[in-house]
């Protein structure tokens, strides 16, 4: 692959208007293409919930990214397996589309791999579901009104993380203003003892959370 199209995917509007998610994939896949001498064409980003999407009708940005990568005689990057889809038989299709495509944090899977690790991500969203199934059919059974509780439940969740996160709200405000990438913000905020509102070291996982509380509030 001497060059290659990006494909970023997003799971909700906000987090596509926000940037929310996008900028460590981007990360991810210049990563990859640093490393690797790949020159990158071009980059389409979906925006959409994930639900019912396993099928390319439900993707058209993921359409034209193949068309571009076919139409250029390049290949296809993505930044994460489950950012494409946990879905074996979505996987396999995409390969037959005959475009050659990349995992930039799996950079030396064989296509055997890369059908065994989205065999492993689309058992493990079954087994989650499945979970959670037996959990709220528990829940019922024991007279427990689960809407009224979940949604009591989110929101006492939400409060109390914002509670935790409302004295560092100016210091992560002000890291963002200046631009910098989240893997900066993160090496920033460790360097100054700013604690995370968990208490402990910053991630790049806590920190877009932290934004995306305070990109809703």
């Amino acid at each position: 692959m001497t060059k290659a199209v990006a494909y970023l995917r997003v799971s909700t509007d906000k987090q596509g208007k926000s940037g929310l998610g996008l900028e460590a994939q981007r990360e991810a896949v210049a990563r990859y293409v640093a490393a690797n001498g790949v020159d990158l064409i071009g980059e389409h980003i979906e925006v959409e919930t994930g639900k019912g999407a396993n099928a390319l009708s439900k993707r058209p940005e993921l359409v034209a990214a193949l068309a571009t990568a076919k139409r250029e005689k390049a290949g296809l990057i993505i930044a994460k397996l489950d950012r494409l889809a946990r879905n074996v038989h979505f996987i396999s299709g995409l390969m037959e589309t005959g475009v050659e495509f990349a995992v930039a944090d799996m950079p030396n899977a064989d296509r055997f791999q890369l059908h065994l690790f989205a065999a492993l991500a689309e058992k493990e969203a079954e087994v989650i579901s499945q979970r959670t199934k037996a959990a709220l059919a528990a829940a019922k059974d024991r007279g427990t009104e689960l809407g009224k509780h979940g949604k009591v439940l989110a929101a006492r969740n939400q409060a109390e993380a914002m509670d935790r996160l409302e004295p560092i709200a100016a210091d992560l405000l002000a890291l963002r203003a200046e631009g910098l990438s989240v893997r900066k913000m993160v090496e920033a905020l460790n360097t100054r003892a700013i604690p995370s509102p968990a208490g402990g070291k910053w991630h790049p996982a806590s920190l877009h959370k932290a934004l995306a509380r305070l990109e809703a509030r």
